[in-house]
């Protein structure tokens, strides 16, 4: 949405506001799902259990073609393999391991290079996300693609925990559905459609939480899906003022690492399993928790690989590394050994899970560990990538905060960064934060960790130091 829309519906009253967002939901259930869904489902199902030679038959020649085509078809590609290669004809576009990692600047910086020429991007749906780094990207996606990773998505997110997209649930979310300077509910927004209760994370606080406990119950959701730290305050906060929970059958987790007192507090107040799961806007790889605590990697979403910092070989099984994607569902604009910022590990050969699935195991997932901000009215915000969002011309960005009322915001500018641009981003801040005070600093590079991870928010140290006290029992942030 444009900001005019944006700020026409935050003005709308209560009914209006689920009508609009019901008309969205609407659309999307028509584009994510079709009649040919649960047949995708159940398939997806049986190949869970296939062993790694049937994977290989299967997945070779759907990554074989998406090789040649991008060679021959794909501007970013067949220009490097002309140059590299030397031919772009038959089916010799050589390995994948011969093939570079794609920094995510290249994608960032010319997007519809990386469209097959045969295809017109005005066909396709356009999504503009940055990512976990703050830096915007642009994706085009074909319908077929889109609605394959719906199909994993029921099968897998939601299946293995026995849920299906016709029950009804909760998100607590970084969408504005409520005006900013809200004191009072409604802090969400009901998607009929969808059967969606979409919550703020921008209205959560201790003083809120009563309310969003409520909205739960009084809307009879089933599960919810989120982020863990904005989850985990939620759950927290219930716990400390005795407020009641619904009869929750899961508590699904996603877009930031899970940390165990995060899961234990959630399984506490709620009474249900709690799965992590691990995505991406890219759709090219995917992750989700069996039922005996195991982070399963899809295979027909994309290849992975774990690859060492300092080259873009292999690690050894166990060791951290680089996850680097080959989507398999997006021939439309193909992205291939795609470095996706974060960090993991695989498991030893030979190890098999309990619950007798043979897909590949991650041992963990690093990446993605924003830090919260503290606003002085006492609410707790992360995950304020989505300010980023909508074509401002940043590479990459990363807000710190630096005192009780003080935010500092490390842009990296990108071509026709001004002070248009500038404004816009401190309005879509206030409108989050309040009142904090905002500076913004031009800057040529933002540091990585000593782990070479980048941190989109980056809380106070005071807070970070003494969170665990500030949010209520179980819940710590450090």
């Amino acid at each position: 949405m444009s900001f005019g829309i944006d700020t026409i519906y935050r003005r709308l009253p209560y009914p209006m506001k689920v009508a609009a967002a019901s008309a969205r939901g609407w659309r999307l259930q028509r584009l994510r799902y079709g009649r040919e869904t649960d047949e995708r489902v159940r398939a997806a199902w049986a190949r869970e259990r296939w062993s790694n030679e049937a994977w290989a038959a299967w997945r070779q020649p759907i990554l074989q073609r998406l090789l040649t085509d991008a060679a021959q078809h794909v501007p970013h590609y067949r220009s490097w393999a002309r140059q590299r290669l030397g031919r772009t004809d038959s089916g010799e576009a050589g390995g994948l391991e011969y093939w570079p990692v794609l920094a995510k600047e290249s994608l960032r910086s010319a997007p519809l290079s990386f469209v097959d020429e045969r295809i017109d991007p005005r066909s396709l749906m356009i999504e503009r996300t940055s990512g976990s780094t703050g830096t915007p990207v642009t994706l085009y996606h074909g319908v077929e693609g889109i609605r394959a990773w719906y199909a994993l998505f029921e099968a897998r997110w939601r299946g293995w925990a026995g849920l299906s997209r016709h029950d009804r649930w909760a998100i607590l979310g970084g969408q504005l559905v409520a005006p900013p300077g809200r004191q009072r509910p409604p802090f969400w927004v009901w998607n009929s459609p969808m059967r969606q209760l979409y919550c703020s994370t921008y209205h959560l606080s201790r003083t809120t939480a009563a309310a969003y406990a409520e909205a739960l119950m009084v809307h009879r959701v089933t599960y919810l899906l989120g982020y863990p730290s904005a989850l985990a305050l939620l759950a927290g906060w219930m716990e400390e003022q005795s407020l009641s929970a619904p009869p929750l059958k899961a508590v699904l987790s996603n877009a930031e690492p899970l940390y165990t007192h995060q899961r234990e507090v959630l399984r506490r107040v709620f009474g249900c399993p709690v799965y992590d799961t691990y995505g991406m806007s890219e759709h090219v790889g995917a992750a989700s928790e069996c039922e005996s605590g195991t982070l399963h990697w899809w295979p027909e979403a994309g290849v992975l690989e774990i690859l060492r910092d300092d080259s873009d070989t292999p690690v050894l099984p166990g060791e951290t590394g680089r996850i680097v994607c080959t989507g398999l569902l997006h021939r439309e604009q193909p992205l291939i050994r795609y470095d996706t910022g974060d960090r993991g590990a695989v498991v030893e050969p030979g190890w098999r899970c309990p619950c007798g699935r043979t897909l590949p195991v991650l041992t963990r997932i690093e990446g993605r560990s924003d830090d919260l901000i503290r606003t002085p009215d006492g609410r707790w915000i992360g995950r304020l990538d989505p300010v980023f969002k909508g074509g401002l011309p940043v590479v990459e960005a990363q807000i710190q905060q630096l005192g009780p009322d003080r935010i500092e915001v490390r842009v990296v500018p990108g071509h026709g960064y001004g002070p248009t641009a500038e404004e816009s981003l401190r309005r879509a801040l206030m409108e989050r934060v309040g009142a904090m005070r905002i500076e913004i600093v031009l800057v040529e590079r933002i540091p990585r960790g000593s782990n070479g991870k980048f941190k989109a928010v980056v809380g106070w140290k005071e807070w970070r130091a003494g969170a665990g006290a500030a949010v209520g029992p179980g819940v710590h942030h450090g």
